[in-house]
């Protein structure tokens, strides 16, 4: 159990900076910009999922955290969001490293995520033209005072949402604690053409142990190409968390989450029928 407040703690920890860094560009925008320079970044938008795939491959899921807090206030586009969620590696990248993989799964399974991120990011943007101006000010739900000091109001943003992370964190590592990883062998096992559906479900759980199990089972050679890919892909590590933090919007943010599921799940299941 030790071990489960021990990694509670050092995930928490290591999203505070990105935490920080996003809330402090939100209220910089927000509060601080003229309406040129936020017309500007509206304009840059066009190409958000190209940039948000190729953020999102960076180890750790600080990027995905960053992005879900950009979108909530409109700053980057539906399909931005999503491009950055499907190519995030969490901690995918370092086990592959640590564990001595090719450099040529290395480099495919980074490249499938990065084009299945842009992919879709621009064929979101497009069917999905929405663009809400309105909307949601991270100030004025918090009720707290920005306009007078952004760090001090930042690292309130910051604090409020590392709290809520740090619990359900805990939460979700105890389960993972408890059920063990053979539970998880057994399901992932049991119907191969289906395992793509298992493991994108799985990938949604915001906890990096969602990608440790997925990537050393595709590493031991239990899981195959697709449904690790599926897995990965649905995988964001905690944004899902900040997502239902900062945006009330519960059925849009359901709606999200059933497309990265889809995405994950039909991807990987063609993956696996064809590669």
């Amino acid at each position: 159990m030790k071990d489960v407040i021990l990694d509670t703690i050092v995930d928490g920890i290591k999203l505070l900076p990105f935490l920080f860094i996003a809330f402090l560009i939100i209220e910089l925008i927000e509060h601080k910009l003229s309406r040129k320079s936020k017309q500007t970044i509206e304009k840059s938008g066009k190409f958000g999922p190209i940039i948000g795939s190729i953020l999102g491959i960076f180890p750790q899921c600080g990027f995905s955290v960053v992005a879900t807090n950009l979108y909530v206030t409109r700053i980057i586009s539906l399909g931005t969001l999503i491009a950055v969620y499907l190519s995030t590696s969490d901690e995918m990248l370092p086990i592959l490293i640590a564990e001595h993989a090719s450099i040529n799964i290395i480099l495919q399974i980074l490249l499938i995520k990065l084009i299945i991120g842009i992919i879709f990011g621009f064929v979101i943007d497009l069917v999905i033209k929405k663009k809400d101006k309105v909307n949601y000010h991270i100030c004025e739900h918090d009720h707290c005072d920005c306009e007078h000091s952004l760090i001090k109001s930042s690292l309130k943003h910051t604090l409020k949402t590392f709290i809520f992370i740090f619990i359900i964190t805990f939460i979700l590592n105890t389960a993972f604690y408890y059920i063990g990883e053979n539970t998880l062998k057994n399901l992932f096992t049991q119907n191969s053409w289906f395992t793509p559906f298992i493991t994108s479900l799985i990938g949604l759980i915001p906890n990096c142990a969602a990608s440790v199990v997925i990537t050393e089972l595709y590493i031991n050679g239990i899981l195959t190409l697709g449904p690790t890919i599926a897995g990965l892909l649905t995988g964001s590590g905690v944004a899902l968390l900040v997502l239902f933090k900062a945006n009330k919007n519960i059925k849009e943010n359901l709606q999200i989450i059933s497309l990265l599921y889809l995405i994950g799940a039909i991807v990987g299941l063609i993956i696996e029928i064809f590669v």
